[in-house]
């Protein structure tokens, strides 16, 4: 009986660290409106940490992305040393500044505003070789839309199953709600159509589509740019659909390529 309490006050002075996760409102000046984000930080906060945004897809947010798309990411906050922000961008915002919806200015929020916010009140490395962009579906456009416009801010993308090409969506996907009716208007917006951003951005780049994903030849379309402008990338294909099975596998797959880059490997 002695041994047993002995080993109870051995127990009681034993700290758990796991990593902290909290859902902070944000105040976007361009948008007016406060913003909900989870942020998901490491159990050591005396060290400073690489970030990783990470954009759910259209009808998505961030509470699904934590619980069904990426379940892994508390548990990686602290085996990797990395703050995870996942920002609610709407569940059809398509990450755009709209020029129809001054609510709704999705690419300033989160390539600058957001940033400013995380680098001034967490534990970050404030610098593009510790920051990245990751998103699918929705998301994936997103992330190569924001870090096409903010390459001093994200040093690396990943994009899964991006919904590459706006045009074929329409009002079927509300991008008239953003982009309003379609026009030529809609042209700029199109991935494929900002390879020149890419040309001189010097990111890591990487995309991920499922052989039997409705979207494969928006990016086999984009990899094939990418290549002829000898733009470096990765570029993976495996089969699978657009569904949420894909998306997290690819998502596990791609933040070991972040870590990677953090690492400077």
């Amino acid at each position: 009986m002695k041994h047993f309490f002995s080993f109870l006050l051995f127990l009681t002075g034993i700290t758990i660290q796991a990593s902290t996760t909290e859902t902070i409102k944000v105040y976007s000046p361009s948008m007016k409106k406060e913003i909900s984000v989870i942020v998901i930080s490491p159990s050591v906060t005396t060290q400073l940490s690489n970030t990783i945004y990470i954009l759910h897809g259209y009808t998505g947010n961030p509470q699904r992305t934590l619980e069904k798309d990426i379940p892994t990411l508390v548990n990686r906050a602290d085996k990797e040393q990395t703050i995870f922000v996942l920002p609610d961008g709407n569940y059809n915002s398509w990450y755009v500044n709209s020029p129809v919806n001054q609510a709704s200015q999705y690419e300033t929020f989160i390539g600058s505003e957001l940033v400013t916010y995380i680098d001034k009140h967490y534990p970050t490395l404030k610098n593009r070789s510790n920051r990245g962009l990751l998103g699918w579906s929705m998301g994936g456009y997103g992330t190569l839309l924001i870090g096409s416009q903010y390459s001093q801010t994200f040093g690396i993308l990943g994009s899964i199953c991006g919904a590459l090409d706006i045009r074929t969506f329409g009002n079927d996907y509300q991008v008239d709600k953003v982009l309003g009716p379609k026009s030529k208007l809609w042209e700029q917006y199109v991935i494929s159509n900002r390879i020149a951003y890419f040309k001189t951005s010097n990111q890591q780049l990487i995309l991920d589509c499922g052989t039997e994903d409705p979207l494969i030849t928006q990016n086999r379309t984009f990899h094939q740019l990418l290549t002829d402008q000898a733009i470096p990338h990765e570029y993976m294909e495996r089969l699978g659909k657009h569904d949420t099975a894909y998306w997290s596998e690819a998502a596990e797959i791609q933040l070991l390529y972040f870590n990677r880059f953090f690492n400077g490997k």
